[in-house]
């Protein structure tokens, strides 16, 4: 890691780090936004599967209900797309069609690793034919590889789809993304989806400051982590006179905004049970602020991601729901109260995504050997 920080510069602790983050990402307690603007603060929400963004909101939001993101879904003012980190998130409209644009380079970076199966392919020519296919009538990446593979027969198909999902911001139509409906992915352009063009990318300043209020303080290579960019330290340079900054106990230099909160690190810190893929446990290099270093690696298994657990601020379980409980492993002994609290958390989260449903809530065993 660069140290490029002075001595001068305050430190905080991981402690102090998890309660900054916390707020920002509107975890120290429920936060009275809606749901539009939730997704606008945080920048989008990961969302490789349908239903991780309604339990991160469900986990951050006071008063929340499912049918508020679906609703913002049928009438596109929130989108499924494939943008940071090359991953699929929940984007408002407009982040939609200014974010998607500051990733491109992460994109077109993607396509290196499919050149052989695209030897020969004009990827220009193959970016205008599919769009064509997707703004004519919504195409699944079956359908992609089919028509794409007429054109160009020598070619790998798959290479060809994941050529055009990566030259085109192609957005997943409804009814996929609604909340207690099923859909495959079928896929346009975010432009033919929202009816207006997409706006130049914006400059990474800006988009430095909006980070920053919902994932800071942070490091270069912290939101480099988050967007998947690279070279982004010019950005945090000219903004330096605009910032503070900070270090790390391992003295790496952390910049934030003069104004943001950054809560005293004894602050209390309620359960949380968060969705596999959440962006608090994505967006930093070092994720020391959230995962204990004792349990780095415990949320996966493999290729699957876990639902986890947040006691007192930091990874401490997983969870999952069956036909009829809710069970949590923690991975370390809860106190009494500590267990009490959790179950809490588990009866308001199950009342907001299940109501009505009986479910029982039970301590066990998530993670099969």
């Amino acid at each position: 890691m660069t140290k490029t920080t002075t001595a001068a510069a305050p430190v905080l602790s991981a402690r102090a780090l998890n309660r900054a983050t916390l707020d920002r990402q509107l975890l120290l307690r429920p936060a009275g936004l809606s749901a539009r603007a939730a997704v606008e603060h945080l920048l989008g929400l990961q969302a490789q599967n349908v239903r991780p963004p309604y339990y991160a909101l469900a986990a951050r939001l006071d008063g929340f209900v499912p049918e508020e993101l679906s609703t913002l879904m049928a009438e596109r003012e929130v989108v499924r797309i494939v943008s940071m980190r090359s991953t699929i998130h929940t984007h408002t409209a407009d982040d939609c069609l200014t974010l998607r644009p500051l990733v491109q380079p992460a994109r077109d970076r993607e396509l290196t690793h499919f050149r052989t199966g695209l030897a020969g392919v004009d990827l220009d020519r193959l970016a205008a034919l599919a769009r064509d296919l997707v703004e004519a009538e919504p195409r699944t990446m079956k359908q992609l590889r089919e028509a794409l593979s007429a054109e160009w027969p020598d070619a790998d198909p798959q290479s060809l789809a994941v050529a055009a999902r990566c030259k085109l911001p192609l957005v997943q139509v409804t009814p996929r993304g609604l909340w207690g409906r099923s859909g495959q992915v079928a896929l346009t352009t975010a432009e033919h989806w929202l009816g207006r063009p997409a706006e130049p990318a914006p400059a990474p300043d800006a988009v430095v400051l909006r980070y920053l209020a919902a994932f800071g303080p942070a490091s270069v290579r912290d939101m480099q982590t988050w967007a998947g960019l690279t070279r982004l330290r010019p950005a945090f340079e000219r903004l330096r006179p605009r910032l503070l900054t900070f270090q790390d106990e391992h003295g790496v230099e952390l910049f934030d905004l003069p104004d943001a909160p950054r809560p005293d690190p004894d602050t209390p810190a309620l359960p949380r049970l968060l969705p596999e893929f959440d962006n608090l446990l994505l967006s930093h290099a070092d994720r020391t602020r959230v995962v204990p270093p004792e349990h780095h690696g415990r949320s996966w298994q493999g290729n699957q991601a876990h639902r986890t657990l947040l006691v007192d601020g930091f990874l401490a379980g997983v969870w999952k729901l069956e036909e009829d409980a809710l069970v949590v492993e923690p991975f370390g002994r809860l106190t009494r109260a500590q267990r009490e609290d959790v179950t809490e958390e588990a009866r308001r989260m199950l009342a907001v995504m299940h109501p009505g449903t009986a479910c029982d809530i039970r301590f066990g065993t998530v993670v099969r050997p």
